[in-house]
C-alpha cells in the first residue's frame, strides 16, 4: 500500500485500474488498457489494483463496482469513472493532465 500511496502522489499522471479478476467488464479493459499505455508513453503511468487483494484502498477511495478507473497527479483524484472506457476517451483525459 507504501508503494500505491507515492505512486499517485507522484508529479506522473497515474490512471488506477480497480479490478477484479472474476470480473468479464474488466477483462475486457485489459486490451484497452494496453492501447493506452502505448500511445501515452512515459508521460502518465498505469497501475491495475485488485481489489480483492488490496480491500483498504479499494474502500479508501469509495469502490463500489468494477472496474473504477481513476486518475492521480500528485495525489489528487482529477477524473474517474465505473466501468469499461474507451481508449480514445482514456487517452484524451490522460492528455489533458500532462
Amino acid at each position: 500500500m507504501s508503494d500505491f500511496n507515492e505512486i499517485i502522489n507522484s508529479e506522473t499522471p497515474t490512471l488506477v485500474d480497480f479490478y477484479a479478476t472474476w470480473c468479464g467488464p474488466c477483462k475486457m479493459m485489459g486490451p484497452i488498457l494496453e492501447g493506452v499505455a502505448k500511445e501515452i508513453g512515459d508521460d502518465a503511468k498505469i497501475l491495475k489494483v485488485d481489489i480483492d487483494k488490496n480491500m483498504d484502498a479499494a474502500r479508501e477511495y469509495g469502490v463500489r463496482s468494477v472496474p473504477t478507473l481513476i486518475l492521480f497527479k500528485e495525489g489528487k483524484i482529477l477524473w474517474r469513472q465505473a466501468g469499461v472506457s474507451q481508449k480514445n476517451v482514456l487517452v484524451e483525459t490522460i492528455q489533458k493532465v500532462i
